[in-house]
């Protein structure tokens, strides 16, 4: 088994370098795996990471840049330059610890196939999902314990899995329509489904997703990133009219009551709810201000989801 680990990253460059440290410090017991390589794209960073990484000494590392196009595309740029057999997905903001590569390898040697008419070559049916914690302590972020909030039940996403580069080939790689917020990872794990791949929890490859405390400033963008992951919702739904995508979009009338109810039609906002938000991070409940702000943050979601309906029914596409 050779690895790579395919990172795209925009804007991250402080967090990036314990990412990349991190993965340097890899220990490996096991002949099976034949080496790694850590394949950095960047997406039109503006925080000067390629002058950085042209300063470095990375032994693993190669990257490489592309102007600003979302990750879906930069994760395909890092898999068609990739050397591995095997690649691992995670994001610029995710520091793993020292057996992490040895412990995706360990999950996926318990799950190779046998050749057959559908897998000739004996490839792995299956692909394998790490943990993420998430942290907000930037000095020492794999200090932080899981918690019940870590929990995930996607079948792909992209912040920690490994999978056969052949299965990616087969399905066709990320679809670089997925140029804004969300989905892109969900939607190609939709495609890997058909195919027949198992998910193979692998608990044991751990990765601490960091983030900053929640802070008031940040309530703009996290607003935004709602209204995008809407208008992507709807393409995803295009590709795959289920009920699990309505669902996992939050497209349906539940959903609609739902939030249309925790957030009194809209009236509890950003602006009528920043007082209490402000005096919780005072206190330094930066987690319990920021689930309290998903009330009208999934409200925002939903209504995007909706008027990126009614805007491709109407025009036959969503305005970017």
């Amino acid at each position: 088994m050779f690895f790579s680990v395919v990172i795209p990253t925009y804007n991250r460059k402080p967090i990036l370098e314990k990412c990349i440290k991190a993965l340097e410090n890899q220990v490996i017991h096991d002949s099976v795996i034949c080496g790694y390589e850590i394949v950095i794209v960047d997406d039109g960073s503006t925080d000067e990471t390629i002058p950085w990484l042209k300063q470095q000494n990375f032994p693993h590392v190669r990257y490489f840049q592309q102007r600003h196009q979302g990750p879906a595309t930069a994760r395909n740029f890092g898999v068609k330059n990739a050397h591995g057999d095997f690649i691992i997905f995670i994001d610029s903001d995710l520091v793993v610890t020292e057996t992490f590569i040895q412990a995706h390898a360990n999950c996926l040697k318990k799950k190779r196939d046998v050749p057959s008419a559908r897998s000739p070559v004996g490839r792995h049916r299956g692909f394998t999902y790490g943990r993420v914690i998430n942290t907000c302590n930037f000095n020492d972020p794999t200090s932080e314990p899981y918690k019940l909030t870590d929990f995930s039940a996607a079948y792909f996403a992209t912040g920690n899995v490994a999978i056969h580069r052949e299965w990616l080939e087969q399905a066709g790689l990320f679809d670089p329509q997925f140029q804004l917020y969300g989905w892109e990872d969900l939607e190609l794990g939709m495609r890997l489904k058909q195919l027949g791949l198992k998910l193979i929890k692998c608990p044991n490859a751990v990765g601490y997703h960091w983030h900053p405390p929640f802070n008031l400033e940040q309530i703009p963008q996290l607003i935004e990133q709602e209204k995008q992951r809407g208008k992507m919702g709807i393409l995803f739904y295009e590709k795959h009219p289920t009920w699990e995508v309505k669902m996992m979009i939050q497209m349906t009338l539940l959903h609609r009551i739902l939030w249309g109810i925790l957030s009194l039609g809209g009236l509890l906002n950003e602006k009528s709810m920043r007082p209490l938000l402000k005096w919780l991070i005072h206190r330094g409940n930066h987690q319990l201000a920021l689930e309290i702000s998903r009330i009208f943050l999934n409200w925002y979601n939903v209504q995007s989801v909706y008027d990126a309906y009614r805007q491709r029914k109407t025009n036959g596409s969503i305005t970017l």
